[in-house]
């Protein structure tokens, strides 16, 4: 039976090996666990093995298992959904937000960490799919938007990069022109980024197509299954967040 140590071992040799036929530098690549419907527990295991961040995409989940102490000696990332109500018990609880969809969020977040005091880390997240169904940002917006935020006297949000989730893809392959226009859109962000922070992130890949993703660019993958497991969904409606 595979362990979650075993696994990580296995995506990190996967990673490594992409990197390498891209002409890359593994040590560039940050593995974050989604661990989303992964007990306390499995988190623990998914730090003792190295894993370099988790990713929580449910606030309640999250704010559970951080009273469990899940996710000590590792940065805790949100990955998620956010929904405004919700900022305030994100903000100042994880190292990076991931899924900064609007103006709006923004907006709230940067209230949320001026009131905390503090200076939230975030990437703005992009559609790059141009998706009805998908919030974020169109890729035409993110240089206004960068150069707002920058432009903000006493501002208490960092962005650290950008972030994507491509259309459900049919078979192998069929997102890299997605990665690759985001790659391209990053690489055009950084002189604007380096302003704002010397930590860059372009955060895309998942379990089905990390490998896709390190090709094109990616310097953060998000895997959940491929380490954690097959999620089990149908937990009670009063659980989710």
């Amino acid at each position: 039976m595979s362990t979650i140590a075993g696994n990580i071992a296995s995506v990190r040799a996967r990673i490594a090996e992409a990197a390498r036929a891209a002409g890359r530098d593994p040590q560039e690549i940050l593995l974050c666990g989604a661990s989303k419907m992964n007990d306390a527990a499995a988190c623990r295991e998914a730090v003792a093995a190295g894993i370099d961040c988790l990713g929580e995409n449910r606030v309640q989940e999250m704010a559970q298992k951080l009273s469990e102490h899940a996710y000590d000696g590792a940065p805790l990332h949100f990955i998620g959904v956010l929904q405004k109500n919700k900022v305030r018990q994100v903000v100042g609880q994880v190292d990076l937000i991931h899924s900064v969809d609007s103006m709006g969020l923004l907006d709230e977040i940067d209230k949320r960490a001026a009131m905390n005091g503090l200076t939230q880390n975030i990437l703005l997240e992009v559609n790059i799919g141009g998706e009805d169904s998908k919030s974020g940002f169109r890729p035409e917006e993110v240089e206004y938007v960068i150069k707002t935020v920058l432009a903000r006297p006493g501002r208490h949000v960092r962005i650290q990069g950008l972030m994507a989730i491509p259309p459900i893809a049919g078979k192998k392959g069929e997102n890299m022109p997605y990665f690759l226009e985001m790659h391209h859109l990053f690489v055009d962000s950084i002189p604007l980024l380096l302003h704002n922070s010397d930590k860059l992130y372009l955060s895309m890949g998942m379990s089905g197509d990390f490998e896709d993703a390190i090709a094109a660019g990616s310097t953060m993958v998000r895997v959940g299954t491929a380490i954690f497991g097959a999620r089990h969904y149908g937990a009670p409606a009063e659980n989710l967040s």
